[in-house]
């Protein structure tokens, strides 16, 4: 499955909001979709996490929410979260077991089909489980300008993601703290960097933290996000965006 346990102990830890979340989950869905896409929506959520990404559109009026997670504490977690919303409900469950077909309208994976051993396995589950007419959306990691993470992140992360997780909790400070003063000091190019300039430290720290965690994490070129949609059936159409120069979206239109 990858490191589900590593990423329960991140959302037991990590389980806050931010409003910033919104403009995030507006921008992994891709350009063409907005809040109003998932109004009276029944909307699939996999590999939910803490249950941020969740938690838009049950904001956005969809009829029904279903998150799950392949740990318990992460389920824990998105249940605390969306606690105020009748529409949504939150299980147990991995990605590779989903047995649903023609069930939702929208079903979305953001940040982790890049970090599972059999990627295409999952999201031919996860077509599956969409009803004629409705969309598959997923985020993933992108290999175009994310050059120096696999240069100098992936090697580290070779060993951080066999050490005891509270270790590389730990240890995540010592690469936050000089990034925090890199990106504040020293004017950037790089998209991403822009974007966690803005962030508070401790957020900072939760992101380096993620990167360091993961026993797999795949950076995709294109073509390889391509070689990945086009596994699924051949009743699809689907759109490919680069979101910020530095990952992928997919939105997948179930015919």
């Amino acid at each position: 499955m990858g490191s589900q346990d590593r990423f329960g102990y991140e959302w037991d830890k990590y389980d806050f909001m931010l409003p910033m979340y919104e403009k995030q989950f507006l921008m992994w869905i891709g350009p063409d979709l907005g809040p109003e896409d998932f109004k009276d929506k029944a909307v699939l959520d996999a590999g939910c996490g803490m249950g941020r990404n969740s938690y838009w559109p049950c904001k956005y009026g969809a009829k029904e929410v279903l998150a799950f997670d392949f740990d318990q504490r992460s389920v824990e977690a998105a249940q605390k979260t969306l606690k105020d919303f009748s529409a949504a409900k939150v299980i147990y469950k991995s990605i590779y077991d989903i047995d649903f077909v023609n069930r939702f309208d929208i079903a979305f994976s953001i940040g982790v089909i890049h970090h599972l051993e059999d990627p295409k396995r999952a999201i031919q589950n996860l077509f599956r489980a969409v009803r004629p007419g409705g969309k598959m959306i997923l985020w993933v990691y992108g290999y175009e300008n994310n050059e120096w993470v696999v240069r100098y992140i992936n090697p580290i992360r070779k060993i951080t993601s066999r050490l005891p997780v509270w270790l590389t909790h730990f240890l995540a400070y010592f690469f936050s703290i000089p990034l925090w003063l890199y990106i504040h000091l020293i004017p950037q190019k790089s998209e991403y960097l822009k974007l966690i300039r803005q962030f508070k430290f401790k957020h900072l720290h939760s992101i380096i933290f993620d990167q360091l965690i993961p026993r797999i994490a795949n950076y995709w070129k294109k073509e390889e996000v391509e070689d990945l949609v086009n596994s699924l059936p051949n009743n699809k159409k689907y759109k490919i965006h680069h979101i910020r120069n530095y990952s992928w979206t997919v939105v997948v239109d179930k015919v």
